[in-house]
């Protein structure tokens, strides 16, 4: 049987608007008029997650030019300089370098044995300049390690480990222990702390660390240890206050103050303070700088004069200033490409030229449409929120698409609607094409949603919750259900939902939680005959893990051999309070075959990746020059964690 092949288009949650940039501030000009941030690094696609080397002007950080995120080195006025990673990981993070080594987060080895709810992270350390690509690994086989820091002579280290078992679910705070161990005996580890995450060093003997106390705040934790034995003196204690989050700290090696990133009440925005130990007080640094940017994961010189952190860039002319309508991602496999859209929902024309899709949920959202090579976009419809789109097979000219709110009750109104336009209005001296709509769901029937066209073109089958529940139908793909086109598909008191007809036209792929219905937090993948018949669930974990599966936005390779989805299998790859807001953990692409087998990770980040569409050749994106001047401007429209309250 085939391997996975072909162009697989996909959308990411808040990551085209990132931009970020690493910047940093001299604390010798704090409370001056000389105070600002600079930008160390170059303005090319996002660049995250630092550390100051030995040079204080001088870092290592994470950049996703390539892709996917490697590590590159910075020092004033030169390029970013590549540095040594894994060619075969998807993800590379928490770079660190001391004495001539670098440190790191990745997941280039599955469990052993591979398996499923089970992060693949482990830390790992090669040589600066390596030549040979030796990498070491220093997290122990079976374990699963985030967030490495190197104490301030190299001599120790410390990680947010998950220990040996299965991911638990654990997501908005991961259930992590603080254990440290010395660099040269990486296997003898000590739990100095059962409940944390983000160590970072002072010296060799103190640990500072973040997570949720008690009264419900993010706060800082302390613990100090033995020199020798690595053992703590006294339990972990709390040292900043409640009525306001901390996270993601970095500390200062005078012993006396920490950075953190901080969320206070009555403040939209993520800010970088320091907090003096002593006094028991946070000075604000970012905020006067940049008081509606956010600012992320603060990190600082070994003098403790320079504080750095990563930002949206801001200012236009300071390198790339739009986003692309299409982004390669780097792919596991040889002949199957990834992109990532500028938007959701997109599906492929019949001959692959153009891709429909929704560029984002509000009201004027509507449906736009984008050559396939990325160099022009158009507006088919707008002024109405629409979402799930399907491109009939056999009518080149006609869209179907739910119009109305999205992720809503069964009773409320959302419809189904097909759109139909003229194909030779897609020229470039057109902004907006003139189309047609005619709803095909009568009014009243409550929330009829995720189209899916069969491969004839005659039908359509699509989730309604007209019943009380959300289950499938399918109807006449022109004139709806008003000529008596309707008829009932699945029917029970769960949630049937996105629904993909098989290129064969023999098969219905869609998700349920009808082996769980009082949890809606669970879904597996079922198929189903167009009649009703031989309805069997896919399952890709086996036993008694498949009653955790959350697998979402299924869809049939060209082939039909293959089913594409997003899933929760993977576990996390990053702690999720240092990020941008992300609505994981179902955020990985997964391809696998109808019987089960074959199951294959396409996508492995820190990211909500989903809504995915599967064309079977492989794209030729446009050069810079063949860009048409339509790009979304970089705004940093993002937003920070929902939970967060």
């Amino acid at each position: 049987m085939s391997q996975p092949s072909g162009t697989i288009v996909f959308n990411t949650v808040g990551r085209p608007q990132y931009g970020f940039d690493i910047f940093s501030v001299d604390l010798h000009n704090h409370h001056t008029a000389a105070f600002a941030d600079r930008r160390l690094t170059d303005g090319v696609s996002i660049n995250f997650n630092a550390q100051f080397i030995e040079e204080n002007d001088s870092v290592v950080f994470v950049s996703e030019r390539t892709g996917s995120p490697r590590f590159y080195l910075t020092r004033p006025e030169d390029k970013p300089q590549p540095l040594p990673f894994v060619p075969n990981s998807l993800f590379h993070d928490r770079p660190t370098i001391k004495n001539g080594k670098l440190y790191f987060v990745s997941t280039h080895e599955p469990p052993e044995p591979e398996t499923v709810f089970k992060s693949w992270n482990a830390v790992y350390s090669t040589a600066v300049d390596s030549v040979d690509g030796v990498v070491t690994r220093i997290t122990p086989k079976g374990v699963v390690d985030y967030s490495p820091a190197v104490s301030l002579t190299g001599k120790f280290m410390a990680v947010a480990s998950h220990g040996s078992g299965l991911w638990r679910g654990d997501f908005r705070e991961l259930e992590t222990e603080i254990v440290v161990f010395s660099e040269s005996e990486p296997e003898n580890r000590v739990v100095v702390s059962e409940r944390g995450g983000w160590p970072t060093w002072s010296q060799d003997n103190t640990i500072f660390f973040h997570r949720i106390a008690e009264d419900g705040w993010w706060s800082i934790f302390r613990v100090d240890l033995f020199d020798s034995e690595l053992c703590r003196t006294d339990p972990p204690v709390r040292i900043t206050p409640a009525g306001v989050h901390c996270f993601t700290p970095a500390a200062m090696h005078d012993g006396k103050r920490i950075a953190v990133a901080t969320r206070r009440p009555g403040s939209s925005f993520r800010h970088i303070e320091i907090f003096d130990l002593e006094l028991q007080s946070f000075q604000p640094v970012t905020e006067t700088i940049n008081p509606s940017f956010h600012h992320y994961n603060p990190f600082v010189s070994r003098n403790s004069r320079y504080l750095g952190y990563h930002r949206f860039r801001g200012d236009p002319t300071q390198g790339e200033s739009t986003y692309p309508h299409l982004d390669p991602v780097q792919s596991p496999i040889q002949n199957l490409q990834l992109l990532r859209l500028n938007g959701s929902f997109p599906i492929f024309s019949p001959c692959g030229d153009f891709i429909a899709f929704n560029h984002d949920f509000d009201g004027n959202g509507g449906v736009k449409i984008i050559r396939s090579n990325g160099s022009k976009r158009w507006t088919l419809l707008k002024g109405r929120t629409c979402f799930y789109n399907s491109w009939s097979p056999s009518e080149k000219h006609v869209i179907y698409t739910s119009v109305g709110p999205i992720f809503e009750s069964v009773s409320k109104s959302v419809e189904i609607a097909r759109i139909e336009f003229e194909l030779d209005h897609l020229t470039n001296d057109r902004k907006e094409i003139p189309s047609k709509m005619k709803i095909l769901t009568k009014s009243g029937t409550g929330n009829n949603a995720f189209p899916s066209c069969s491969p004839d073109g005659k039908s359509i089958v699509f989730r309604s919750g007209r019943s009380g529940h959300k289950n499938l139908y399918i109807v006449d793909a022109v004139d709806g259900e008003f000529n008596g086109g309707l008829r009932r598909l699945t029917e029970g008191a769960w949630i049937d939902t996105m629904p993909c007809w098989s290129p064969k036209g023999d098969l219905i792929a869609f998700s349920s939680n009808m082996h769980n219905p009082t949890n809606p937090e669970v879904f597996g993948i079922y198929v189903v005959q167009p009649d009703g018949s031989g309805l069997r669930r896919v399952e890709v974990a086996k036993g008694e893990l498949a009653e955790r599966e959350r697998l979402n936005h299924v869809f049939f390779s060209s082939n039909g051999e293959w089913l594409l989805f997003t899933a929760n299998i993977g576990g996390v790859t990053a702690e999720a309070v240092s990020l941008p807001n992300q609505f994981q953990p179902y955020g990985d692409l997964y391809a696998v075959r109808l019987d089960g087998s074959g199951l294959r990770r396409l996508t492995c980040n820190a990211y909500e990746n989903g809504t995915p569409t599967w064309y079977d050749g492989v794209l030729a994106l446009c050069s810079e020059d063949e860009k048409e001047d339509d790009s979304d401007v970089l705004m940093g429209a993002f937003q920070e964690p929902l939970w967060i309250n």
